[in-house]
């Protein structure tokens, strides 16, 4: 069956996608309801549309399309060839924006929605899971999909929409981002046990000028607060290895490869020896940031507010 153009087209067949969709995605349930009942009549009491208006809609979509999807019958209608066809993509796509609605109602939900958060890799062993056990004893069912990056990694991720909420440091300072202090972290120097410093308990940083140091990759919070407590000391680190997790970096310091500025151990690692810094004042930031003029949903929105109740608290 050779199907005939009911009118000439709206769009041409080299229209912009983003135009066609434009056009058409008012229509679709119109379309499909008509398609199901075969009844304009019907199809508008079901759908609580006045029948002039859902005709119009039809006869509009048909002439978008350029082809006919019913063969009117009086009052009633019958699918074409054509519109089956459509009616089949129709119903996928109208399910899929069904099932993605019901998933945005369900994460935003105050009871069980779902909170996107990310935070740093050295706050993941002990930090993060005491928080979330503390939030939940309120909030028990309130879900959560955690993200563990370098800081400046988790900022894109935000900025991209992908995170709700993010625990970095150094605390970020930009005209899009809200960001919050929290709490600080001191850094301690950790070199071998059997390092020339290691019968020492502290330690000025210039003392160390000399040492090869294992770093963070450039782009890290950590990476940047060492360069820039070492040139506050007065010297540019000579980078012996650089990793992208702090533990690596204490297995590697542990191995005699160079000394480290890093944050203290979630549980005592061997063959190290940590000193405390006095000079200058090693320490680090952390804060939690989100996107400036986002809505929060009610989960993100009392998540927010549990972090920023644990300001001075929040590392154990």
């Amino acid at each position: 069956m050779v199907h005939q153009p009911s009118s000439p087209a709206r769009l041409s067949r080299t229209s912009d996608t983003e135009d066609i969709v434009a056009l058409l995605a008012p229509r679709l349930a119109h379309f499909a309801g008509v398609a199901r009942t075969e009844h304009v009549t019907r199809a508008a009491q079901e759908m609580n549309v006045p029948q002039s208006t859902l005709s119009r809609a039809l006869v509009r979509l048909e002439q978008d399309l350029g082809v006919d999807l019913f063969a009117r019958h009086g009052r009633t209608l019958s699918l074409t060839p054509a519109g089956r066809t459509f009616l089949a993509s129709v119903e996928r796509a109208l399910a899929e924006i069904e099932r993605a609605a019901d998933e945005v109602r369900a994460d935003a939900d105050r009871t069980t929605g779902k909170v996107a958060f990310g935070f740093l890799h050295t706050m993941g062993a002990e930090t993060v899971p005491g928080l979330l056990h503390a939030f939940r004893a309120d909030h028990p069912r309130v879900r959560f999909s955690l993200v563990q990056n370098y800081g400046e990694a988790m900022l894109e991720r935000l900025r991209a929409g992908e995170l709700d909420l993010c625990l970095t440091s150094p605390v970020p300072d930009a005209p899009d981002l809200v960001a919050r202090r929290l709490d600080e972290q001191k850094l301690r120097l950790v070199v071998p046990a059997d390092h020339r410093l290691a019968g020492r308990r502290r330690i000025r940083l210039a003392e160390a000028a000399d040492e090869n140091f294992v770093t963070l990759e450039p782009g890290y919070g950590l990476r940047r607060i060492t360069d820039d407590l070492c040139k506050e000391a007065g010297f540019r680190p000579r980078v012996a290895f650089e990793g992208e997790e702090a533990e690596t970096l204490r297995g590697l310091v542990a191995a005699g490869l160079g000394v480290a500025l890093l944050p203290p151990p979630t549980v005592p690692r061997p063959g190290v020896v940590e000193l405390t810094v006095t000079a200058p004042r090693a320490v680090r930031e952390i804060g939690v940031a989100w996107l400036a003029g986002r809505t929060d949903t009610p989960p993100v929105a009392a998540f927010k507010r549990f972090l920023l109740s644990r300001r001075g608290n929040l590392l154990p």
